[in-house]
């Protein structure tokens, strides 16, 4: 190893250049393997394409006979139980058969998972041992980290930590680490580059970690990816996919190569990233949930899925020729929100490379895959808007030729997720026209059968039994997490023991019930802006906790809480019975506000950590990877990675500077003839500055952009005085 003070960047580019490389790389990246990913056709397949599996692949169909079976007869029974709750009086009415539709539409929903999670405890109950870590490997795996304006402090901790932890098994040959960067602002590239420089000079010049910059983000992610296949997806075996915050042990990483090694039919294998370093409100609701129902409903899926299963878009292995011969994405028809670049990838990718003959499965048992998750309401309803438009965008999917079922299930799955929330507000307004018009509408004197007069109303026995019933349905599965948790000692004990695990799940149903109204009306917004053709961006994510500032959750919130009060007191108004019923609704609108702003806080967060309340294993005995992970993001945080201006950078440090003109990969500089108007403004401006400070002062961010892509410019900038 070379510390920081005996290496300079210029030494770590030439070090770092292959011997023979190829003449499309840059300074600092492997020579280049180009396989081809051909754009696939979704209203064509011929079945002769398809890879013939080494050995008969068994399909559960026990378990989704299960599911799928007992889900449709749950609904069944439930809609007949609606039907008999509406017709006391005789016919049901228009209003009241729309009631019953919605409802059948929205408790098969919660009917589906309550199946799938009552299998997923019956897997859970027999204990089975985790897949154990190889002698050896025989392949070689790229580690892809993409990132788009992230926390670079905290993005190559995690880097450097996953890769002491691979080296730690003896197996690290077999990896090699690459951080693929689409960032946009010219701060977060600078540091990105300082960054990597500073570890490439930690690790000596052995390293196998390497850092490419994309001018253009073209489809986002999913082309991040797919330029990493392009040029050197021919040098490996198999590509894991990892997120900003992921985070892998060495064992989880090497047991995934392994997997895919015995299994050659394997396309894509998934893991089971479980939440960790929270602490703001919601995010501890989100991790302790994550924790203690996640594994059942994960086993559960799993199991039914079987080797037809889903793609999360990271914590997985993938084949790379498989992945580049079937996972090319067309781009739809139309213009965004339904039309242009897919937005939820990962869904398509499993159903492509799953049409290709190739398998698709999740070790949910394996141990050592962690995420994070966003720190307050606001942030998830931003990342889910994003993810309700890839979702929908499902449907021009969905019937692609060759699809398989399971693949279709999984999209249908996808896209009725985020359909139930407009349906249940349109349930609920269904239910207050109907109290509405029992209230208001006199009886029918003839309508009914003999002399007695007809009123429409409900079967107040029965609804109340229909309701005990949905709320069971909408429950069990937190509750037989809960079981699992409580039956493992050690988990069950690093929780707080049985009490504390208890009333912590009681204070998770209360505040997500809570919240639920408020996403329900979040998400229906969400629906209906893609419906009227309102494209959303790809804002990078906020991962840090902390607080969003109030007028900005009383811009967000404002018009949620009046709608509560407004129905509040229009329920009231028709019927006290009818304000009890939606009161659970009402009061988390009326509270959206303070509800938002508190699930940001840091300080509630920690209030309910001291008193072991939302707790998990993982936070009283935090995985060794992510203590590594949290101490070189300390370090890296102290070097002011993320702190610094990007031209004030380049120009205090001309072998930076000279180390980032040898990164940008040939061809990046201006054509002669190709007029860039940022460019040509960066020029003119840099060339009357006579101060850094100037530049700073007069470049607009595109500007900076701009100058950061031209060798010539950066040449300027770092002779100012």
């Amino acid at each position: 190893m070379k510390s920081d003070e005996t290496i300079s960047h210029s030494q770590v580019l030439s070090e770092a250049e292959p011997e023979t490389a190829a003449p499309a790389s840059a300074f600092g990246l492997p020579p280049e393997a180009p396989l081809a990913m051909p754009v696939q056709n979704l209203a064509h397949w011929d079945p002769a394409a398809r890879h013939r599996p080494s050995r008969p692949a068994r399909t559960p169909w026990l378990a989704r006979l299960w599911v799928f079976g007992g889900a449709l007869a749950l609904t069944a029974y439930g809609g007949w139980q609606m039907v008999e709750t509406v017709s006391v009086s005789g016919s049901p009415t228009g209003l009241q058969l729309a009631l019953v539709v919605l409802f059948c539409l929205t408790f098969s929903w919660i009917a589906l998972a309550f199946t799938s999670a009552l299998l997923g405890f019956a897997v859970l109950l027999r204990r089975e041992r985790a897949p154990a870590i190889p002698a050896g490997l025989s392949t070689r795996t790229a580690i892809l980290m993409p990132v788009y304006n992230e926390a670079t402090a905290r993005t190559f901790a995690g880097v450097e930590a996953m890769q002491e932890a691979v080296e730690a098994t003896g197996l690290g040959r077999h990896f090699d680490w690459f951080v693929l960067s689409d960032s946009t602002q010219p701060d977060a590239w600078i540091a990105e580059e300082r960054a990597f420089l500073d570890l490439r000079a930690r690790l000596g010049p052995d390293a196998r970690l390497y850092y490419r910059h994309r001018l253009k983000n073209h489809h986002r992610k999913a082309g991040n990816i797919g330029d990493f296949v392009t040029r050197w997806g021919g040098r490996y075996d198999h590509m894991l996919v990892l997120d900003a915050d992921s985070l892998m042990s060495g064992p989880a990483i090497v047991a995934l190569a392994a997997a895919m090694e015995a299994d050659p039919d394997a396309g894509i294998i998934q893991t089971l990233p479980l939440i960790i370093n929270r602490n703001t409100l919601f995010a501890r609701l989100q991790q302790f949930a994550a924790r203690i129902y996640g594994p059942v409903i994960a086993a559960g899926l799993a199991a039914w899925s079987g080797r037809d299963g889903n793609y999360w878009g990271h914590n997985a292995i993938i084949r790379t020729r498989a992945f580049a011969g079937s996972c090319g994405l067309p781009d739809l028809p139309g213009k965004p929100p339904f039309g242009g670049h897919i937005l939820s990838h990962d869904f398509v990718e499993a159903a492509l490379i799953r049409r290709a003959g190739w398998a698709v499965y999740m070790l949910h048992r394996l141990e050592g895959s962690y995420e994070e998750s966003p720190p307050s309401l606001i942030d998830v309803a931003v990342r889910d808007r994003r993810w309700a438009q890839g979702n929908l965008q499902h449907a021009r999917v969905i019937g692609a030729a060759g699809l398989h079922p399971a693949t279709r299930q999984h999209f249908a799955t996808g896209i009725a997720g985020y359909l139930a929330s407009p349906l249940w507000l349109l349930q609920l307004v269904v239910g207050i026209l109907l109290v509405l018009q029992t209230a208001t509408e006199r009886p029918d004197y003839f309508g009914g059968a003999g002399f007695s007069p007809v009123f429409p109303r409900f079967d107040p026995v029965r609804a109340l039994q229909l309701f005990g019933l949905t709320m069971a349905v909408l429950l069990a599965p937190k509750l037989l997490g809960l079981i699992v948790a409580l039956r493992h000692g050690a988990a069950r004990l690093a929780c707080g023991g049985t009490g504390r695990v208890i009333l912590s799940s009681l204070v998770e149903i209360l505040l997500s019930a809570l919240v639920a109204p408020v996403a329900m009306v979040i998400q229906s917004s969400s629906v209906m802006d893609i419906l009227l053709g309102r494209d959303t961006g790809w804002n990078p994510q906020r991962r840090d906790d902390g607080s969003i500032p109030l007028r900005d959750i009383v811009s967000r919130h404002g018009w949620h809480m009046v709608l509560g009060l407004v129905a509040g007191g229009a329920a009231f108004a028709i019927a006290t019975s009818l304000f009890l019923w939606m009161s659970p609704t009402i009061l988390g609108l009326v509270l959206a506000i303070p509800i938002s702003w508190a699930s940001g806080q840091l300080g509630l967060g920690l209030a309910l950590k001291r008193r072991r309340l939302l707790a998990t294993p993982e936070e009283a005995t935090p995985p060794a990877i992510a203590v590594r992970a949290g101490a070189l993001t300390a370090r890296n945080t102290a070097r002011g990675f993320d702190g610094s201006d990007a031209l004030s950078a380049l120009h205090a440090d001309p072998d930076l500077a000279d180390a980032h003109t040898r990164m940008l990969p040939p061809g990046r500089d201006r054509p002669r003839g190709a007029i860039d108007p940022d460019r040509t403004l960066a020029a003119a401006k840099i060339a009357e500055a006579e101060t850094v400070e100037e530049v700073r002062m007069w470049l607009t961010p595109r500007e900076r952009m701009a100058l950061l892509n031209d060798r010539t410019l950066v040449d300027r900038l770092v002779r100012l005085a």
